[in-house]
């Protein structure tokens, strides 16, 4: 709590990347879709020589210099293709470009290509078609239609783009965990500061994004635990399938986890401006910058969800 105090954390501390768009207008919202239906699966087969550390020649993209891995590459790759002049957050153009044409925006500067490529180019596609017939190819339109309400919203996007239904069974009930979908309307709150396109009376009915950075430094922080035989397979870098027990577990209970922090961030300090996004947003900074010092490896999941 204090760290996040000290630093001032709040929805402006989004826009303080270099990547991140600048201006508040509807472009804006088309580069925030584009990236977070496309923002899944960045970790490397090829880090398997150290727990923490990434393996210099995994998936990078250099923009004016500066190499960027992970999340970074992507929004590196969508930044480089509009200064190219090509017209990717355009969903006309990403609903009908060639594989060919859709590759070569993500290409690489190191020998490992981006994961799940092809599945990207079918979520970039099915993504196009729903905007251009259902929101006139815009997502500031579905925004409109769910008329300031992020849980509104959050319906909008699982009724209409399947790639959002991060749901899954779990011991006979279904589990909605969606994490791409929360984190496209926290981010559209965070860049607009909860204003104009960014302004929901409900953002507080999103939860944390459970992907495979937070629950790691959950775990190195010490509000999670796994079991002995969890921790062998995460040490052995076994692939847990999506939808499995253990990974919905993982991901559930980082959830749990993150709002009983909020509750309790609460409960010392009630003047204190903070909900779940803003407690991810937190972890994942700090996780990334604290990497090298990580307890336990990420789990290792291969999906479209995250």
């Amino acid at each position: 709590m204090e760290s996040m105090k000290q630093r001032q954390y709040s929805t402006k501390t989004w826009n303080e990347h270099e990547l991140q768009p600048k201006k508040l207008d509807a472009s804006t919202v088309d580069w925030i879709f584009l990236v977070d239906i496309l923002n899944f699966s960045f970790w490397s087969d090829l880090d398997k020589s150290d727990k923490c550390q990434p393996h210099p020649e995994r998936y990078t993209v250099v923009l004016h210099g500066k190499a960027y891995t992970g999340y970074w590459s992507l929004c590196a790759a969508i930044n480089r293709a509009l200064e190219q002049g090509i017209p990717v957050t355009d969903a006309s153009y990403y609903a009908n470009a060639s594989d060919d044409d859709l590759k070569a925006v993500f290409a690489s500067d190191t020998r490992e290509h981006i994961p799940l490529m092809d599945q990207r180019i079918a979520v970039m596609r099915e993504a196009g078609r729903v905007l251009l017939e259902e929101f006139d190819g815009s997502f500031v339109n579905c925004i409109r239609q769910a008329r300031q309400s992020a849980s509104a919203l959050l319906e909008l996007l699982t009724q209409y783009f399947p790639s959002f239904r991060d749901i899954h069974s779990f011991e006979g009930r279904q589990v909605a965990i969606l994490k791409r979908a929360q984190i496209l309307i926290a981010d559209i709150w965070a860049c607009f500061d909860g204003q104009g396109y960014g302004e929901f009376y409900d953002i507080d009915t999103i939860t944390m994004f459970a992907d495979y950075r937070v629950p790691q430094a959950l775990y190195s922080l010490g509000v999670l635990k796994y079991s002995a035989d969890l921790m062998t397979k995460l040490e052995k870098r076994e692939l847990l399938s999506s939808g499995s027990r253990e990974e919905i577990e993982i991901r559930g209970n980082s959830i749990w986890a993150v709002e009983l922090m909020v509750r309790r961030i609460k409960e010392i300090d009630p003047t204190q401006a903070v909900n779940a996004i803003l407690m991810d947003f937190y972890i994942w900074d700090t996780a990334k910058e604290l990497q090298d010092q990580m307890t336990v490896p990420i789990h290792r999941t291969r999906s479209i969800f995250y």
